[in-house]
């Protein structure tokens, strides 16, 4: 399984990010090596709006299983849902806890979006 995670860090002991569209990068983690890749996400830090949609659009180019986040807004969740990529929300904790959590089944798989849009 490929998982991408928003953080504002560079390995699995970052926090998870609160946030997916304004996250800093995103933690691509391969479950069948252990290994991880980062993808930057600094173009959407400051967009006016779109950031959502963006980044969702940049996980799908990556092709992951499934998504890692603080919080999912409603236009990232509907272009990650129709890519078929899970999400999964979780807070407090560091990637790799978070990555531990839904490997041992901890984590449930969010059916909508967890937060409204900034511009609904």
């Amino acid at each position: 399984m490929k998982i991408a995670i928003s953080t504002s860090g560079e390995n699995l002991s970052a926090p998870v990010d609160s946030r997916f569209g304004r996250a800093p990068r995103f933690l691509i983690y391969f479950t069948e090596t252990g290994t991880f890749s980062l993808k930057e996400n600094k173009q959407n830090l400051n967009a006016a709006q779109g950031a959502g949609i963006q980044s969702a659009t940049c996980v799908c180019e990556e092709r992951v299983d499934a998504v890692i986040t603080g919080n999912c807004g409603p236009k990232a969740f509907t272009v990650l849902n129709a890519a078929n990529i899970k999400v999964y929300t979780c807070s407090g904790t560091t990637v790799g806890e978070a990555i531990e959590k839904l490997k041992s089944g901890a984590l449930e798989s969010s059916t909508e979006a967890n937060v409204e849009g900034h511009w609904m």
